[in-house]
């Protein structure tokens, strides 16, 4: 079979640096740092005392009180999102088919501020029990997408990808994968996490994941820094509008770059550490590539990595990049955009695969910030675009994600060539 060409035609981002797509996308070319002192919960007696919050958002603009009992964050989230997205897109469900339209949506954690609030609102009684009706709902992973499908009507696929940290890369992945196929005419993807709370920050503390630095918060995300020591918490979420082509000219709808490509593997390795030789992030991005037979290596300009700050994750991925583009991989830029976001989980494949899909747009790569000091284990000749955006061509970049447990994505976007 004739397999269909996907492009995006709409995008919606809330991150630590930026409420909106714009916003977002602006502070990335400044090298905005989104780390500051957690005001979530007293974190006093953490090791870990910042994160990267989303900041300045009147959750009752979008939601009234009602609804919003409802609801867990990271459902908000997800909905604040996908209104943007679908808005950007110019999706009209009265001049479309709904049953052609889907939602895939993934948390890596899902509703863990409701879950910890239930707990311990029954722990703090009399043993009888008393919990909200909306328990379950609100904290469910899948539920998100279920919400944005009945917000809009959209009655095409509808489910939810859990893969940890690679979740939302997966997402926009099935997306692109549903709609080449023929299956549906338009798919919302993305992703949203909401675990900036006692539990999220005191488990991750617990495994010695998360940066320490609390005396410099804003310098604590420094990938391929020699003196990293873990990632920073995030949170927010991405959203992208993935459309058949011919049903988005059909339309008249704004192309912002095409999908050529999205790849899923396992380490088989570890729970938490990556392979050491970055083997499952190098069979991901070859199979990525093999979706666009006219696609090399050679066209590759851009990697947005992984690049969470943790010392043995970086190294491997820059093997695994070397492993997979040879000499070229000398010629690419590669950054982390969590060095300014910090690593938001479950929906950062969604926020970074939206840096990347906009440096093919505008020709700019998002730099690299918080480096001081050369890691003599990392290629002094790999352009890890530090400091500084960089001008150039990007015809087609990609975007790496992996998570506990071994899973790896990866998706590339090229720009749009009718």
């Amino acid at each position: 079979m004739t397999l269909k060409r996907v492009v995006v035609t709409g995008i919606g981002a809330l991150t630590p640096i930026g409420n909106n797509a714009n916003e977002y996308w602006e502070n990335l070319l400044k090298g905005t740092s989104g780390a500051a002192p957690i005001t979530h919960f007293d974190a006093s007696k953490f090791k870990t005392q910042f994160a990267c919050e989303v900041k300045n958002l009147d959750l009752s603009e979008f939601f009234d009180r009602k609804e919003g009992r409802k609801l867990d964050l990271f459902s908000k989230y997800a909905l604040i999102v996908a209104d943007e997205a679908i808005a950007d897109a110019g999706l009209n469900i009265d001049q479309l088919d709904p049953d052609r339209i889907g939602v895939i949506w993934g948390s890596g954690i899902g509703g863990i501020n409701t879950f910890q609030e239930e707990v311990q609102g029954f722990l703090k009684g009399d043993g009888t029990p008393r919990f909200n009706p909306f328990f379950i709902p609100k904290m469910i992973s899948d539920i998100a997408s279920g919400h944005i499908s009945i917000k809009y009507g959209f009655r095409g696929p509808n489910f939810s990808v859990v893969s940890a940290c690679a979740t939302s890369t997966h997402s926009m992945i099935d997306a692109y994968n549903y709609i080449r196929l023929g299956k549906a005419s338009a798919i919302v993807a993305g992703g949203s996490e909401a675990a900036i709370n006692e539990s999220g920050v005191g488990g991750f503390n617990a495994m010695h994941a998360l940066s320490t630095r609390n005396d410099s918060p804003e310098t604590a995300s420094r990938p391929f820094d020699k003196d990293r020591d873990g990632f920073v918490m995030g949170e927010g979420a991405g959203c992208v509008v993935l459309e058949e082509l011919d049903h988005a000219i059909a339309r008249g709808a704004t192309i912002y770059a095409e999908i050529a490509g999205g790849g899923a593997s396992a380490d088989a390795h570890h729970i938490t550490a990556p392979h050491p030789d970055g083997l499952g992030a190098l069979n991901v991005m070859r199979m990525a590539m093999q979706d666009d037979p006219s696609l090399t290596v050679e066209d590759i300009d851009y990697i947005n990595v992984h690049g969470t700050s943790t010392p043995l994750g970086d190294i491997s991925e820059l093997k695994a990049i070397k492993g997979v583009f040879g000499d070229n991989a000398h010629k690419l830029n590669i950054s982390s955009t969590k060095s300014m976001t910090g690593h938001l989980l479950g929906a950062a494949g969604a926020i970074e695969g939206i840096a990347t899909l906009l440096a093919v747009k505008n020709d700019i790569v998002p730099p690299t910030i918080n480096h001081f000091t050369d890691d003599e284990d990392i290629d002094p000749n790999l352009n890890l675009t530090f400091h500084e955006a960089q001008k150039r061509t990007v015809n087609a970049a990609l975007s790496n994600t992996f998570g506990f447990g071994g899973h790896n994505a990866s998706v590339i976007f090229k720009k749009f060539v009718a």
